[in-house]
């Protein structure tokens, strides 16, 4: 396979996916928290919503400078999702398979980052 240079502007996109990706890799570990206590006091599971409601609030700010998808809207979702009340099993439901689309969207969008553009490969 033929390793190619990435432009700055593909690899200042990769940087920005990888970054994004960390994120998502955080709030992942404080839903996977609010899962294991999902019997713990009201004010700690509370407490637990309203950390992943502001992760998620915040990264819908960060994406709504990167166009990719419909990452911010998934992202914006998930964050009224956490911050609302309801029962917790809904919640654990949505916000899991929201992280996982999250992800999936931003490894997909980091894939394409990586392919180079049509002017390179005329030049190779």
């Amino acid at each position: 396979m033929v390793q190619h240079q990435l432009s700055p502007t593909q690899q200042r996109k990769v940087d920005e996916i990888t970054e994004l990706q960390k994120s998502v890799s955080h709030v992942r570990t404080l839903v996977a928290e609010l899962e294991s206590n999902r019997a713990a006091k009201t004010t700690i599971v509370a407490n637990l919503c309203s950390t992943i409601a502001r992760e998620l609030s915040q990264m819908r700010q960060r994406l709504l400078t990167a166009p990719i998808g419909t990452v911010a809207d998934v992202a914006g979702s998930l964050a009224i999702m956490a911050a609302r009340t309801g029962g917790i099993n809904m919640k654990l439901r949505g916000l899991a398979d929201g992280v996982n689309s999250i992800d999936m969207q931003l490894d997909q969008a980091l894939k394409a980052a990586r392919v180079p553009a049509p002017e390179d490969k005329r030049k190779t």
